[in-house]
């Protein structure tokens, strides 16, 4: 004979159900993992190595979609900025107006702020462009005036650089390299001076 006795439900307390976890239980638990850092100055003489190869990877990839979407000619972003400290501080700036400009905890007119402030910016660097004298497919260092008292500025040619990408990669390498140098030195004279043992990755201080 059929036993058509019904199953007791989950909602009275005796299903399998009732032992699940609900998402609606609690709040959702948030980490910092979670929450977007909070766009902040960047002073790129005080950048450690890591964090140095860090920015401007980061930099050249925002500045590679600036240019596209907003069709920039090379006489406002030319492809070799990263050599001219002039184009990499103004472009920095940009790039850090524009985080702050579109981060979610924003107004809503944060982002027609950023585009009055981009104009101005477009007009700083065409003259920056200029002045320097970097070109679509060659790049040359920015003419520099010498000061009564000091040397001559070594002469100025123009360099053709076919394929600016593997060129990027280099140039950062050997940035990234020489503020390797620069750090290890530093955390060597400490260890001189002062007699103690200074993990040159991070910086601590062993017994």
């Amino acid at each position: 004979m059929t036993d058509l006795t019904p199953e007791p439900s989950p909602i009275d307390g005796e299903g399998p159900g009732l032992d699940e976890p609900d998402v609606f239980d609690g709040p959702p638990h948030v980490s910092d993992a979670d929450v977007p850092e909070t766009p902040h100055p960047v002073n790129w003489n005080l950048l450690s190595a890591h964090d140095l190869e860090q920015e401007w990877l980061a930099l050249n990839r925002w500045v590679d979609w600036l240019r596209h979407t907003y069709g920039l000619p090379a006489s406002v972003v030319p492809p070799f900025w990263h050599h001219h400290p002039e184009l990499l501080w103004e472009l920095s700036a940009l790039h850090l107006h524009w985080l702050g400009a579109y981060d979610p905890e924003q107004n809503a007119s944060a982002a027609i702020g950023w585009h009055r402030d981009f104009a101005d910016a477009r007009v700083r660097l065409r003259d920056w462009a200029s002045t320097s004298g970097t070109r679509l497919d060659r790049d040359r260092p920015t003419r520099q005036t010498t000061w009564p008292g000091e040397d001559p500025a070594p002469p100025v040619e123009d360099v053709v650089i076919a394929d600016r990408d593997a060129e990027f990669v280099q140039f950062v390498q050997t940035q990234v390299r020489k503020r390797q140098e620069a750090e290890d030195e530093f955390y060597a004279s400490l260890d001189d001076d002062h007699d103690i043992d200074v993990d040159p990755v991070t910086g601590e201080v062993r017994d």
